[in-house]
C-alpha cells in the first residue's frame, strides 16, 4: 500500500510538472494553461469552465506577464521531417509554430525569434528564395543572438550565391565564416553552398567532395544529410559515374521513404539504369570524336583547305 501511495504522489507531482510546462503567467501572478485558451482570429481567447457551462474572455497582451513554454514540438518535428527528406512538410510546421507564438512576441519565454528563424531557413533551405528575400527585412529586425547573427549572414550569402556570379568572392566570404565558428549546424550550411558554386563553376570534383563532407563530418545535423546525398549522387551523375551514382540512389531511395528526395533518387536511378562507368579516357575520346567535324575547319585567321572551294562533282 505504501508503495502505492508513493507511485501516487509520484504521478501527482509529474502531472503537475506537465500541466505547468505550457502556459500563459499573467500579471497578478495566475497561470492560464494551454489547454484553457485558443487563437481566435488574432486573439487570445481564454476558456473558463463555470459549473456545467463555459465562459469566454479575451486575455489582453498587456496582462500577460510572461510564458512558461518547454522547448516547442515544432522545432523537434520540423527537424526530423527534415532529417527524412520532407521539406515542405518541415516548412509548414513551422509556420504553424510561428503564427502561434507571434501573439506573444516581445514577451518573456516566448519561442516567437527561435520559430521565425528556423522558418527562414527552412524556406531558403528548400529553394523558397523569393518568400526568404521578402522576409528578411522583418528578420533583421528581431533582436537575435550571435549565432543567429551568423546564420543570417549565410542567409544572405546565399541569396547572392542565386543572383550573382561572383563565385570567388562567395567562396571567400563562406570560408572566412568557417574559420569564425565551430557550429555543426553553420558548418554544414556553408558546406552545401560551396558545394552549389562549385556545381555552378561545373568543378565537378570539388563540389562532390564539398557534398559529401556535409554526411561524413556533420552527421549531427540530420536535416541536410538528404539533400546533400542526392546532390553528390547527380555529381557522380554528372561525371559519368553511373555505377557508383546508381549505388548511391538506390540507398537514398531506402533511406528515405515517401519523400520528395527519394522520388527523385528514384527518377535519377530510372535515368542512368545499365549504364556503366565512364572513365576520364574514355570521356576524352568521346569528346574528340564528336569534336570530328569541326576538325577540318580552318583555325581563325588562317586560309581556307583548297579542298573547301572545290565544287562538287
Amino acid at each position: 500500500m505504501h508503495s502505492f501511495a508513493r507511485f501516487l504522489l509520484v504521478f501527482a507531482v509529474v502531472a503537475a510538472g506537465s500541466a505547468f510546462g505550457q502556459a500563459i503567467v499573467l500579471k497578478d501572478g495566475n497561470r492560464v494553461f494551454s489547454s484553457e485558451f485558443s487563437i481566435q482570429d488574432g486573439k487570445i481567447v481564454r476558456t473558463v469552465q463555470i459549473g456545467e457551462n463555459k465562459a469566454t474572455t479575451i486575455l489582453e497582451k498587456k496582462n500577460i506577464d510572461s510564458l512558461e513554454w518547454p522547448y516547442p514540438a515544432e522545432l523537434t518535428e520540423s527537424a526530423d521531417l527534415l532529417a527524412k527528406g520532407k521539406t515542405d512538410d518541415a516548412i509548414a510546421v513551422l509556420k504553424k509554430g510561428r503564427d502561434f507564438f507571434e501573439h506573444f512576441e516581445g514577451i518573456e519565454g516566448n519561442w516567437y525569434i527561435d520559430m521565425y528563424f528556423a522558418y527562414i531557413e527552412a524556406l531558403n533551405q528548400g529553394g523558397k528564395f523569393d518568400e526568404v528575400v521578402k522576409s528578411l527585412p522583418s528578420l533583421r529586425a528581431l533582436k537575435l543572438t550571435d549565432a543567429q547573427k551568423m546564420r543570417l549572414r549565410i542567409i544572405q550569402l546565399d541569396i547572392e550565391r542565386q543572383t550573382s556570379s561572383d563565385y570567388a568572392g562567395i567562396l571567400v566570404e563562406a570560408q572566412s565564416i568557417l574559420k569564425e565558428t565551430d557550429d555543426s549546424a553553420i558548418g554544414a550550411s556553408l558546406w552545401a553552398l560551396i558545394a552549389d558554386v562549385h556545381t555552378r563553376k561545373k568543378e565537378w570534383e570539388k563540389a562532390l567532395l564539398a557534398y559529401l563532407r556535409i554526411p561524413v563530418f556533420y552527421g549531427t545535423q540530420m536535416q541536410r544529410v538528404p539533400e546533400a546525398e542526392l546532390n553528390a549522387a547527380k555529381i557522380l551523375i554528372k561525371m559519368k559515374r553511373y555505377e557508383d551514382a546508381n549505388a548511391f540512389l538506390a540507398r537514398i531511395s531506402e533511406s528515405y521513404p515517401g519523400s520528395p528526395v527519394a522520388e527523385t533518387a528514384t527518377k535519377e536511378k530510372a535515368a542512368i539504369a545499365g549504364m556503366k562507368n565512364v572513365t576520364e579516357e574514355e570521356a576524352e575520346a568521346a569528346a574528340a570524336a564528336d569534336g570530328k567535324p569541326d576538325a577540318a575547319k580552318p583555325k581563325e585567321g588562317e586560309p581556307a583547305n583548297p579542298t573547301d572551294s572545290k565544287p562538287k562533282a
